[in-house]
């Protein structure tokens, strides 16, 4: 059976994947390192390591929402991936759970054709790709506080990724993204951006991620307040002048 690493990682985790489940996690695996060779998607691309550090990373996050109430199985949440690249975590997790709407946002010319073209080849419906800057988007009607959950993987600090994320959300909703080991100073330094866009840390825990390699740490925000309508700044100061 295709993706036995994968299936194992889902089911310790009360995930159950089917077999045309699996066989879309296959085909994303093809597919990706296809791409990879015209387009820089990922360093990783062992079958094994893909399995464990992209697709499984991806469900333990959606598992770990379960556990904290964010989502529920069956809910039709509409979601947002930032930075979307390679389709981490949004992806998986709507294979996982194709009653999730997903956005996936990409600035990256080729890297949003690739997602295009992917969502595609898997036949996945309710997913749409949006080549562009978050920093715009999150000022079109369409999107902002549109979303109950926003996803988020290698994007940004903290500090600069709760001003882009938080004008997605609309009040009660959610910022969830994994972080390395730097997370909890990542969500000290964050302080003044919470506050000034409208959220709150609500959880900052390790993922049960089994295997070697590094164990990331969800961050988990809920809004509270909308955020004022001049956040995101424009393209490029969020990064370069992060809110403190």
């Amino acid at each position: 059976m295709p993706m036995n690493l994968l299936a194992r990682i889902a089911e310790a985790r009360g995930l159950t994947l089917d077999g045309r489940q699996l066989e879309q996690f296959e085909e994303y695996y093809r597919l990706l390192v296809a791409a990879n060779q015209r387009v820089n998607l990922t360093s990783v691309t062992a079958y094994d390591d893909v399995q464990r550090r992209h697709f499984g990373e991806s469900l333990v996050v959606v598992a770990a929402l379960y556990r904290a109430g964010v989502m529920r199985p069956g809910q039709a949440a509409h979601a947002i991936d930032l930075g979307a690249g390679a389709g981490f975590p949004g992806l998986p997790i709507k294979i996982a759970r194709p009653e999730l709407t997903l956005t996936l946002l990409e600035a990256t010319g080729k890297k949003a054709a690739f997602l295009e073209r992917l969502v595609q080849q898997l036949g996945l419906a309710g997913v749409t790709v949006v080549h562009a800057r978050a920093e715009e988007l999150a000022h079109d009607p369409a999107h902002r506080a549109a979303y109950h959950l926003a996803l988020a993987r290698a994007v940004a600090p903290l500090r600069v990724l709760v001003e882009l994320a938080l004008p997605f959300l609309r009040v009660g909703g959610y910022l969830a993204t994994p972080k390395g080991s730097a997370a909890a100073r990542e969500a000290k330094q964050a302080a003044a951006a919470l506050q000034i866009c409208g959220g709150r840390l609500e959880l900052l825990r390790p993922l049960d991620l089994p295997g070697p390699g590094p164990i990331p740490t969800l961050v988990l925000i809920r809004k509270i307040a909308d955020t004022p309508d001049r956040y995101p700044r424009r393209p490029g100061i969020p990064a370069k002048r992060p809110l403190r």
